[in-house]
């Protein structure tokens, strides 16, 4: 009954991280060889790599595209 209650925890851990990330702005500007780089969107910093739009099996909601790249 323990290991249940434990994963159903950690399960719901998971996916709580992977629903509530959210969408933040980065301010444009220029870069150190004087291009100017324009504003854009990106996950808000946390610890996991779960829910970053580049990771495979999420998607871009900005651009539409698919993640490429290994959790690990």
């Amino acid at each position: 009954m323990k290991k249940i209650f434990c994963l159903a925890i950690i399960t719901l851990f998971i996916l709580a991280t992977n629903v509530f990330a959210r969408t933040v702005s980065v301010k444009g500007g220029l870069t150190k060889s004087g291009s100017y780089k324009p504003p854009s969107y990106r996950t808000s910093p946390n610890r996991t790599k779960l829910d970053n739009w580049s990771t495979k099996g999420n998607i871009n909601p900005m651009t539409g595209k698919k993640g490429t790249k290994n959790i690990w």
